[in-house]
């Protein structure tokens, strides 16, 4: 399979992925997760595992799901998708950075398309039982359905001896990476041991020859081996308070039940000065604010936030979050000027996608679409596969009464999600919208001219992808 074959492949399955309920596009555990991310792609790059042509044909996209089960997957591509379930399990950003490096690894090293290969070159084995059992009827049937079987069943178990050898060697290789990128090596160590814990409950009881992946112990042993000498996994009481606060944040994401939500109210630890406890305190805290806000109890959010104030937030990263909720939860009671006022006092980085993503809700419900339309144009012209962006603009140029601009940038976020169907009937109903317009001499001709342009560039993707089936 060609890298290109390989990228529409993975478009198709990405495509249902953003149609899936359950697929979240949250800036601020998005961002976290792009914080790990594009250090461990930079890392590839630098070791030779990521060639310039994967670089450039593939999306190198990470996809969060609304799912509580601990997992990851890689896709054909360069897609990945990673579970908020996972985000909430893992106690440090070394072991999230571990899954994620064991994940790229599955994609730098091709090994959808050598599976893909493989099946390939099994389908004469496949075939010459087949063939063997029919001759072999005539005589004996018994016969006949062990020679089928035999052959599939061998071919089964070189499938499987096949992929436990990627998982060795995308944990080989993934470590590498994650030594490469700066992160702690133990993080893969500590992981493989919240694995172990996790598959023990949903173990099938398999014998190992008989299972896609390797032994998680297996696994375990292997990562312990290849640490320096004297090194020890780290202790979890020195947690993260950032990384804290944001896995209590995956948390009540993963589940919107109400009675699920509620748990999160009480208990609350009562915050102490003891720092050894204080990302255990920012977690529950950070979660209790956020369900109640779910639950539209601004009062009780309000009082979480109060207390999670009151803890000794030195690390920038956790100070900036609390900062970042309590405009979330500003927003959510309807007081969008207080909202724009505290959001005005965070100096944004140059890649602030969670300040401007709630920036902009803040300026639109405040009155000042204007000003929202403004900062998101210049977003989207540095990233124009941010969906959440285009929907936003799109609900800004509304707001101003500009309905043609409007209407090509909810366009635009359905090509970002690669619905290019629903991203036609957009375009379409631009361009009669502009053909209205030069009736009443009222178009903005150099925005009609980008929509004619991008309405043949998805009419021609939609040709491609009729060919090809």
């Amino acid at each position: 399979m060609g890298s290109s074959a390989e990228r529409r492949l993975g478009e198709r399955i990405a495509r249902e992925i953003y149609r899936d309920p359950d697929y979240i596009d949250d800036p601020i555990l998005v961002d976290y997760v792009q914080g790990i991310w594009q250090p461990l792609l930079t890392a590839a790059r630098a070791r030779g595992d990521l060639s310039d042509e994967l670089d450039q044909r593939f999306a190198w996209e990470v996809m969060l799901g609304r799912d509580r089960s601990i997992n990851a997957f890689a896709l054909p591509g360069g897609y990945l998708g990673l579970h908020l379930g996972l985000i909430g399990v893992v106690s440090s950003r070394d072991e999230l950075a571990s899954v994620l490096a064991h994940e790229l690894s599955h994609v730098t090293q091709r090994h959808i398309s050598r599976l893909v290969t493989r099946q390939s070159q099994q389908a004469p084995w496949l075939l010459g039982a087949m063939i063997l059992g029919a001759l072999a009827a005539a005589k004996n049937p018994n016969a006949a359905n062990a020679v089928i079987v035999g052959g599939q069943a061998a071919a089964a178990q070189s499938q499987l001896n096949f992929s436990r050898d990627m998982e060795r060697e995308a944990d080989r290789v993934g470590y590498g990476i994650l030594v490469q990128a700066g992160f702690d090596p133990n993080g893969f160590v500590t992981m493989f041991d919240k694995l172990g814990q996790s598959s023990r409950l949903n173990d099938s009881g398999a014998f190992p020859y008989l299972r896609s992946h390797p032994l998680t112990t297996e696994r375990l042993a292997d990562m312990q081996s290849r640490l320096a000498p004297g090194a020890r996994a780290p202790d979890g009481a020195n947690q993260s308070v950032s990384h804290a606060m944001l896995s209590a944040r995956a948390r009540v994401l993963s589940n919107t039940a109400v009675d699920a939500q509620r748990a999160w109210l009480t208990p609350v630890p009562r915050v102490t000065p003891d720092q050894s406890q204080v990302a255990v305190q920012a977690a529950a805290l950070y979660g209790a604010a956020l369900a109640a806000s779910k639950l539209s109890e601004p009062t009780q959010a309000a009082g979480y936030v109060q207390q999670l104030a009151q803890l000794p937030l030195h690390e920038p990263g956790a100070a900036r979050l609390l900062a970042l909720l309590r405009a979330e939860l500003i927003l959510a009671r309807g007081q969008a000027p207080q909202a724009v006022a505290l959001l005005a006092t965070l100096a944004p980085a140059k890649e602030d996608r969670p300040w401007l993503m709630l920036s902009a809700q803040a300026w639109m419900a405040a009155g000042q679409s204007a000003l929202a339309a403004e900062r998101l144009q210049e977003w989207v012209v540095l990233h124009p596969r941010d969906a959440l962006a285009w929907t936003l603009l799109s609900g800004a140029y509304a707001a101003q009464g500009q309905p043609l601009r409007s209407v090509r940038a909810d366009a635009e976020a359905k090509v970002a999600v690669l619905d290019y169907e629903a991203a036609l009937d957009r375009f379409n109903a631009a361009q009669a919208m502009v053909r209205d317009g030069v009736r009443a001499a009222g178009v903005d001709h150099v925005e009609a001219s980008i929509v004619d342009t991008r309405r043949r560039e998805v009419q021609s993707i939609l040709k491609e992808q009729a060919l090809e089936r």
